[in-house]
């Protein structure tokens, strides 16, 4: 059997930690810029606000019903993310973790007739030791464990075990196809042309016939719904092909100086992921444009790729990304968003020497690792480059953003 524990609501979760009287209270939690919703408390989704909302359409509603704001708190919600996941990787011999607030579990340890209770406790163990609540949904395969999870979020103990065919059949008659785990867009309106219209018609149809009109994902996903394990657990997350750091401006910027130092920021962001893979880059592209929606303003947008010996040091990645926002830059236009996208990535250990590339000085790594553990000891950007900005006053808005209680010494709670 495999379970699926989900964090409930985890951005909101993470905020009523530090802030218990607000719950029962209806939270939500804004994006970049405080612009868009990101995530709601179950008493956000009953006003019928929909994710995505942008905050300023919605202001009427969140002071007639006083609507906690809170401003995306990245930090925060990484350091409860992982705390959560040691939870979890304690109770099960292997784990997937699929998102910031959601793994698989392998439950094959535990007795068949003990799951739900084993369930019970460990969603117990998590509230206590981490003050996120979860619900967990157990079945015979992934697909099916994420259809039960999604059932067990409307239920008062939070766990839904489909321990029988019965209860699968049942439960697969009461979903949508639209409610199965990767099933969406063109792939529901496919399958509804087909006359599948529930999660149990697609557990029913032909695979064959799956398989030749829609794709071998998704007969996989037919054969999981039957109780057919088609996809593994992967106790290992695969690294990823490519890293992107961007962000909208709090204002327009239109100095190339400011640009420079927003560059050098999210490529600072974008090597701290890299080095934390084991990866390095070969290609820095940047990016930029003006605000399309601003249609009274001139519109410009253009991207530099900036090809590199193999490296995941900042120092390296800073040089060729201002190279690249130097190509780019245009005056004369005001700036909305910035990025940074690292490709060409391989694991830090299969460099590819060549005879014409200049020798790497090895005290530049041995500064990176310094650096890094430096900042990982008393907090990010303890030390950093001096391209990346000092004031950042182009840095995006976060007005009601919450302290960053577990992961900076001076935003430490304090007893009153």
């Amino acid at each position: 059997m495999i379970g699926i524990a989900d964090c409930n609501n985890f951005y909101v979760s993470c905020e009523r930690i530090f802030h218990p009287q607000l719950e029962g209270k209806p939270v939500l939690v804004v994006g970049n810029n405080d612009g868009c919703v990101i995530a709601r408390s179950n008493e956000v989704k009953a006003l019928n606000i929909p994710m995505g909302a942008p905050l300023h359409t919605i202001r009427h509603l969140v002071k007639q019903h006083g609507i906690q704001v809170f401003s995306a708190n990245f930090a925060l919600y990484g350091d409860i993310s992982q705390r959560v996941m040691q939870e979890l990787a304690a109770y099960a011999p292997a784990m997937q973790v699929y998102s910031i607030d959601e793994a698989f579990l392998d439950l094959a340890h535990v007795p068949h007739d003990e799951q739900e209770r084993a369930a019970a406790h460990l969603r117990a163990t998590v509230r206590r030791n981490t003050g996120v609540p979860i619900s967990i949904g157990i079945a015979a395969t992934k697909t099916l464990s994420k259809l039960a999870n999604d059932r067990a979020k409307k239920l008062a103990g939070g766990i839904l075990f489909l321990h029988d065919q019965d209860a699968v059949d049942d439960l697969l008659r009461r979903s949508d196809v639209e409610d199965i785990w990767g099933i969406a867009g063109r792939r529901a309106t496919a399958l509804r042309n087909l006359g599948i219209h529930t999660a149990y018609d697609l557990a029913q149809a032909d695979i064959g016939i799956i398989k030749r009109k829609l794709s071998v994902v998704v007969a996989r996903t037919a054969l999981e719904l039957r109780g057919v394990a088609a996809l593994p657990l992967e106790a290992m997350r695969e690294p990823r092909k490519e890293i992107c750091v961007s962000r909208a401006f709090s204002h327009h910027v239109q100095e190339i100086a400011a640009l420079r130092e927003a560059v050098a920021t999210y490529v600072t962001r974008a090597a701290e992921k890299l080095r934390t893979q084991h990866s390095v880059a070969g290609i820095v592209t940047v990016f930029l444009h003006t605000n399309p929606f601003a249609e009274d303003l001139p519109q410009y947008a253009a991207h530099c790729a900036v090809a590199v010996a193999p490296t995941n040091t900042t120092r390296d990645l800073i040089a060729a990304a201002l190279r690249g926002i130097d190509a780019c830059y245009k005056s004369g236009y005001a700036y909305h968003k910035a990025g940074v996208v690292l490709t060409n990535l391989t694991a830090d250990h299969l460099i590819q020497a060549t005879l014409f590339a200049p020798e790497t000085d090895p005290r530049r790594q041995q500064l990176q690792v310094v650096i890094d553990d430096i900042n990982t000891r008393w907090g990010r950007d303890t030390i950093r480059y001096a391209a990346s900005g000092v004031k950042r006053p182009w840095a995006m808005k976060q007005g009601n953003r919450s302290a960053r209680y577990t992961t900076r010494w001076d935003e430490l709670p304090e007893a009153h």
